[in-house]
């Protein structure tokens, strides 16, 4: 179990995405694990959710060398509390999903910034650019 009174006094970077090793949400996880080391020396802490088991989530980080925890919420109770659980629309057809969306966690607690419409390849370094922004 993993609370975000974890992490008080740190950044917490907290992303939501739809699935394991498919080829957005491994881009997206590549790129916070190529910006790893910047976002540490920056106060900040990166945790993935989706709704895959923790096998999933293990292999996968195993797979892409992840230094980050990927959190299983297979009730989507964490996704449906911050919005991140909803209708979604793939080829036509619509069903209940995981949205791509990231909360960027203050030391304090609060939220200080939410991105909705996340481009896994640019999305690494937004979030490191909004940290810097919060500590100017």
């Amino acid at each position: 179990m993993i609370s975000l009174e974890d992490f008080k006094g740190r950044y917490v970077v907290l992303y939501f995405y739809p699935r394991d090793n498919t080829p957005g949400c491994t881009r997206e996880a590549c790129e916070f694990q190529k910006h790893h080391g910047r976002l540490q020396a920056s106060g900040a802490v990166v945790l993935g959710v989706s709704a895959d088991s923790t096998t999933s989530h293990q292999k996968f980080a195993a797979r892409f060398h992840l230094p980050f925890l990927l959190l299983s919420d297979g009730d989507h109770k964490i996704a449906e509390a911050y919005g991140a659980w909803g209708p979604k629309t793939f080829m036509g057809r619509q069903f209940m999903g995981m949205r791509r969306v990231t909360f960027l966690i203050g030391p304090d607690g609060r939220i200080r910034k939410v991105w909705t419409q996340v481009k896994p390849p640019e999305h690494a370094r937004e979030v490191l650019e909004a940290i810097a922004g919060c500590a100017d």
